[in-house]
């Protein structure tokens, strides 16, 4: 028996954001799905618009398992983990340590498939890395902008900075993503024609 799929399943128990107050909390879940969303989009966007040649459905996988290991560590707030150079090398380590837990619940046959998903991606994984960081700090500002809607000031500081490190990137796709597709997490159902 092994309980690999089972304790990704945990995923929906991990609530994100511990240290803020929120209007509606975010489960692990969803935002490894709607980061996984924004990656394949961000590498649509390179390859149709700015002449890149990577695969998408790899970054949407490569974003699903971005924050598995946070089943076994919670979700370590950003202003913690990077707190210092120490702290976010203790992490890693403790990250790297939960992604091998959880590649040691699948048989042994199914481990290589898992292993790049899990903390030790493949080389020609790569290009995609800065990509999936970027939809990550994406899903965390549109986040940030639906507690703002949501009449929540305490994200006020949280969506200013990072907003301010997706424009550092200084990454295309995030610029096009930015310019062209959030001005639309502002609107209503009504306004975007739902219904």
């Amino acid at each position: 028996m092994y309980h690999f799929f089972a304790m990704l399943a945990r995923m929906k128990y991990i609530d994100r954001w511990g240290l803020m107050r929120n209007t509606r909390q975010e489960n692990l879940s969803e935002h490894s799905l709607e980061t996984a969303v924004l990656a394949h989009a961000l590498a649509v966007l390179r390859n149709a618009r700015f002449g890149g040649d990577v695969n998408p459905e790899r970054a949407a996988a490569l974003a699903l398992f971005h924050d598995a290991p946070e089943i076994f560590t919670g979700d370590m707030p950003t202003p913690v983990k990077y707190h210092s150079p120490e702290l976010r090398e203790a992490y890693r380590e403790v990250e790297q340590s939960a992604g091998s837990r959880l590649l040691s619940l699948l048989p042994e046959d199914l481990r290589p498939a898992y292993a790049p998903l899990l903390g030790a991606p493949a080389p020609e994984d790569a290009p995609l890395l800065p990509l999936v960081k970027a939809a990550d700090k994406l899903s965390a500002l549109i986040k940030c902008l639906e507690e703002r809607r949501m009449g929540n000031g305490e994200f006020r500081s949280a969506e200013e900075s990072t907003l301010r490190a997706l424009q550092a990137m200084n990454l295309p796709e995030v610029d096009c993503f930015l310019r062209e597709f959030l001005p639309s997490f502002h609107l209503t159902l009504d306004e975007l024609g739902g219904m």
